[in-house]
């Protein structure tokens, strides 16, 4: 009889650790844009690049983030929308209640240091989550005063039974405007990041922030899945 209970012991024990084991996911995020993508008012053309960005582990779909119709909290959404660098944001939501874990994702598939991608360009990363764990981030729209990529609502990682998800996650992923910096036409201000004179260059706003759709600002921007491709994966 002992021997049965230890035996059924064990298989429980088993059972209760493959399903609370931690779960590795892979997202890539791919440029799929073409080098021609954004065109201006004038016929000039130019490429839709990407910036680094912060992946976000929460325990609820609250986003850390941002808070669509307020204005930028300070917790350094606005150097990642305006400049594309992540790390003040990573390190004032790491002290934030219920997010679980941040990491910066910089590096180029197949590159050896830093930096945007443009197309044909990817990143990928890694990360390990349990159930009740769900997924968020923010990237800048590289050619843009002060434009990101983000889901509204950060996405759960294990459906209702527990099991992981895998697939294109685009469809979830809305352009924002921070409300921080004026507009220019994409791909062609002079104060966006690849042609700026400095970080946090260009005029001021204090808007709230809102989808692009929302602004009305006489600008014509690409749709996300014209951008980019995102997908994820549990091994």
């Amino acid at each position: 009889m002992f021997r049965k209970l230890l035996i059924a012991s064990m298989m429980i024990g088993a059972f209760c650790t493959a399903v609370f084991a931690d779960t590795q996911f892979k997202v890539r995020i791919e440029n799929v844009s073409t080098p021609d993508l954004l065109k201006s008012s004038t016929g000039a053309t130019a490429p839709a690049g990407l910036s680094p960005g912060l992946c976000i582990l929460t325990s609820s779909a609250t986003n850390p983030a941002f808070v669509v119709g307020h204005p930028d909290h300070g917790m350094g959404l606005e150097a990642q929308a305006e400049d594309g660098n992540p790390a003040d944001l990573a390190k004032n939501l790491s002290k934030v209640k219920g997010v679980m874990s941040v990491q910066v994702f910089n590096t180029p598939a197949g590159a050896d240091k830093p930096g945007p991608i443009g197309p044909n360009g990817a990143y990928e990363f890694t990360f390990t989550a349990k159930p009740g764990t769900y997924f968020t981030y923010t990237q800048m729209f590289g050619q843009s005063n002060d434009l990101f990529y983000s889901p509204e609502k950060p996405i759960a990682l294990f459906d209702k039974s527990g099991k992981p998800i895998d697939g294109e996650l685009t469809a979830q992923v809305k352009l924002w405007d921070a409300g921080t910096e004026v507009n220019e036409e994409p791909g062609f201000g002079p104060n966006q990041a690849p042609r700026q004179a400095a970080p946090n260059t260009g005029k001021s706003e204090k808007e709230a922030v809102r989808a692009i759709q929302d602004v009305k600002d006489g600008f014509t921007y690409p749709q996300t899945a014209q951008v980019f491709k995102i997908t994820i994966t549990h091994q």
